[in-house]
Formats: C-alpha cells, structure tokens, sequence
C-alpha cells in the first residue's frame, strides 16, 4: 500500500501542530487574547482540536462530526494536549488509507476534491498552530518545503476564506521575509504579533 505523495506532508503539519499543543503551559489563561480576532484561547484551542484532529479523521472516513464533539470544551479537559497528539495520530493514520484521498468529500452539502480537503486542513493544522503558540508566547516548527507547501495552499484559497472572514487581509512584508512569514502574511497573519 503506497500513501499519497502529500501524506507525508500531512503527518510533518500534525506532528508541528501535537508539538504546539504539548508546548502549551497548564495555567495559559484560556480567555487570553489570541492572532484570530474574536477567539479568546479557549475558544482557538476548542476549533483547532476539533478540527484539525477530530475533523481531519471524520475527513478521512467521510462521517460527519457527532454533534457531542462540536459542542465538547476540549480546552477544559486537563489531559487535552496528550488527547489532540493520539487522536492526531489517528486521523494522519486514516488519510495513510489511498482510498481517503479519492473522490470527493461531501459532508455539508458542497462536495469537494479529498485532496482538496486534506490541502486545507494542512492549513488549518499549521496556521492556527501558529496562533496557538503566538498566543501562549511560543513558536511552531515548520520546515521551509512545508512552509512553502503553505504558502501554496494559502494562495489558493486566500480569496474563499477571505469571503468567510476566515483570513484577514494580506500583511505587508520585506522581501527578504522567510517562506513561512510570507505564509502567514499572505493569511492576513501578522508574523510579529504578540499578545
């Protein structure tokens, strides 16, 4: 059985993504301040946990997410990072499948490539990872070829999220800024932000 040539870069952003959350100190306030706007820490926490972990396997296996999931407080339970990492482990596992990366996802209406999807939640795993670690002080380790990998899938889609209000504008940068500064900017992330 041979993954598809993107799963290994799915597993890289997981693996990045499980070192954020392993990273995040046991008294963060949760109702800090974070890069995303109108999401407090809890709230970031909650969206990417579920998401990026729960929603990256749901993905895989084209089930919906239990509604005891979406409403689930994640960020309250004490064990959450070593629960994300196991649960990241699962879902990089499913997406492992061939199969998982055929055909379309349709689990709202609005079908979509799996690759597609499976290029969006690297986006997900590895921006809001960045918002975490910005909001608790930290950093998130992304190799220049995934940061280049980002930069790709943000240009893509830059314009979609933006009508959702899921990207701000783009942020200015010297030309000589890194890929993954480009990334984040491009997302309308500013690289400097502190909270």
């Amino acid at each position: 059985m041979n993954a598809h040539p993107m799963h290994p870069f799915l597993a890289r952003a997981a693996s990045a993504a499980a070192g954020v959350a392993a990273a995040v100190p046991a008294d963060h306030p949760l109702d800090a301040p974070t890069p995303c706007g109108d999401f407090d820490s809890r709230a970031l926490i909650n969206h990417w946990v579920l998401y990026t972990s729960h929603g990256l396997e749901h993905r895989a296996r084209r089930v919906e997410l239990p509604e005891e999931l979406v409403s689930r407080d994640f960020a309250a339970d004490a064990d959450w990072r070593s629960a994300y990492a196991t649960q990241l482990e699962r879902a990089v596992a499913a997406w492992a499948e061939p199969a998982a990366w055929e055909g379309d996802v349709d689990l709202g209406g609005s079908p979509m490539p799996a690759l597609g999807i499976a290029r969006m939640l690297i986006l997900e795993l590895l921006l809001h990872g960045w918002d975490v670690a910005r909001a608790v002080g930290l950093r998130i380790d992304v190799d220049d070829e995934l940061a280049e990998l980002v930069g790709e899938i943000v240009a893509e889609n830059a314009e979609l999220y933006r009508q959702y209000e899921g990207f701000a504008g783009a942020v200015a940068l010297p030309d000589d800024a890194s890929a993954w500064d480009r990334a984040l900017a491009a997302s309308g992330r500013d690289p400097h932000w502190k909270a």
